[in-house]
């Protein structure tokens, strides 16, 4: 169970940080079982449930047996508000994205995305002959995030606000201590002033839909605002600026994270490449001069979606979460009490042999017909808490694929940069690369 307090958590978070997260994972499934074994992480009691049986008896039974649960750093950089419990605000927040989608319409969302999409790269690559990829797909994320979330669209605005997310991300998974100059407290900080801002725009769009009785505005805040629960009551302002929060890190860092390691992938394997460059260049054709993407568009990206999909079985931009048990229960042969937490893995299936045969070749035909087995592929969990946006990342990678393949090629400048995980996976050196442009384009 390793240290007092801390137990393993410094071994999980190093060999995170080292690249390999799944070390910490699969050297005790050899030694204790494949199924499940017990260590202790940020000071709690806990089993790490492994494989596509463990994946199914934990989403099968969210609020039945077992609750999400976060280590308390996360408690304290995002206090919580209210009395909602985690089923109720997942159901909303799946509401709420349906709501959006249904008013801009799928068609919209996509035009949107591709016009933001290409303003992004005629600032911030067309013109660069090198480039670091992750910062710049997270500026990317982060830009897409704040027009569709809040409506934020002036690029000093959104790039004032994004500066404090960097620490915030990385204190999440970091270790509580509140001394200045330690990753936690930086992100403590950042939290304050990031939620501060944001309760000021949540205000405001208050103060703006109450004045404007046919207010037209298609972002999520505007539906948040909207949106009662059965007994006809509306969130607090605190509630739905501490949601956009945690939607808005989901738009810095995780789709931004899969998008990077794609452009990583695409570099270092040409056939790739070329499959996908085939694939959006007959898209292209398809469209007269200055015509957006559509909908239609997106289904034709059948292989580029392959391509993304094995990328996050490869390196998944979530590679695990926690739960609670809130009453006792076995699980094969463990009993497990109440007040527990648990924690699924990633890549206790996406890279176990079982599932998928030579994991470590990649190879986007996985994903053929119907794909893989139920729940050994999981980059956007499972269940009732599957991740409420995820066909907005579906759409957010495959416009930026289109977007970059059409205007260049590509080679990386450090040719086996490692990656670590923190809590993300990243490039330790921002993936810099050298752009080819097409001369077509």
């Amino acid at each position: 169970m390793g240290l007092p307090f801390i137990g393993e958590s410094l071994k999980f978070l190093s060999d995170g940080r080292s690249g390999w997260p799944e070390k910490f994972i699969t050297d005790r499934m050899a030694k204790f079982s494949s199924q499940i074994f017990k260590t202790s992480l940020y000071g709690e009691s806990t089993m790490v449930v492994c494989g596509a049986q463990g994946h199914k008896f934990l989403f099968s039974n969210e609020n039945k047996l077992v609750t999400p649960w976060w280590p308390s750093t996360v408690g304290k950089l995002f206090p919580l508000v209210g009395n909602e419990t985690q089923r109720s605000e997942s159901i909303m927040l799946r509401k709420v994205f349906q709501n959006v989608i249904k008013a801009e319409s799928p068609n919209n969302l996509v035009k949107v995305m591709d016009m933001i999409a290409q303003s992004h790269f005629a600032s911030s690559w067309e013109s660069n002959g090198q480039v670091q990829v992750y910062p710049l797909a997270k500026r990317y994320g982060f830009w897409l995030a704040c027009h569709l979330l809040v409506g934020m669209e002036e690029p000093e605005e959104i790039a004032k606000f994004e500066r404090g997310f960097n620490f915030l991300i990385s204190a999440m998974f970091s270790i509580p201590i509140d001394f200045p100059g330690t990753s936690f407290n930086r992100g403590v900080k950042a939290s304050r002033i990031i939620r501060e801002r944001l309760m000021e725009v949540v205000k405001q769009r208050n103060i703006d839909m109450r004045r404007e009785y046919n207010y037209e505005r298609h972002d999520v805040l505007s539906h948040m605002l909207l949106l009662a629960d059965e007994n006809g009551q509306h969130m607090s302002d605190s509630s739905i600026a501490n949601k956009i929060l945690g939607l808005l890190i989901g738009g810095h860092d995780t789709a931004s994270s899969a998008i990077t390691f794609i452009v990583k992938y695409l570099a270092e394997l040409p056939h790739v490449y070329n499959q996908v460059f085939k694939e959006q260049m007959e898209i292209l054709r398809n469209k007269a001069a200055g015509e957006l993407l559509n909908w239609d568009d997106i289904q034709k990206m059948k292989y580029s979606w392959n391509v993304a999909c094995e990328v996050m079985r490869l390196v998944p931009p979530v590679p695990g979460a926690f739960r609670e048990a809130i009453t006792d229960f076995k699980f094969a042969g463990f009993s497990i009490p109440k007040g527990w937490k648990i924690y699924w893995s990633a890549s206790s299936t996406h890279k176990n042999p079982d599932y998928f045969p030579e994991p470590e070749i990649f190879d986007p035909s996985r994903f053929d017909g119907k794909g893989p087995a139920p729940y050994t592929y999981i980059p956007f969990g499972g269940g009732p808490r599957m991740c409420p946006g995820k066909e907005y990342a579906r759409l957010e990678i495959l416009v930026f694929m289109h977007n970059i393949v059409k205007r260049f090629k590509w080679e990386k400048l450090i040719p086996h940069e490692n990656f670590k995980y923190d809590p993300l996976p990243m490039p330790a050196n921002g993936l810099p690369i050298r752009l080819y442009p097409h001369k077509c384009y």
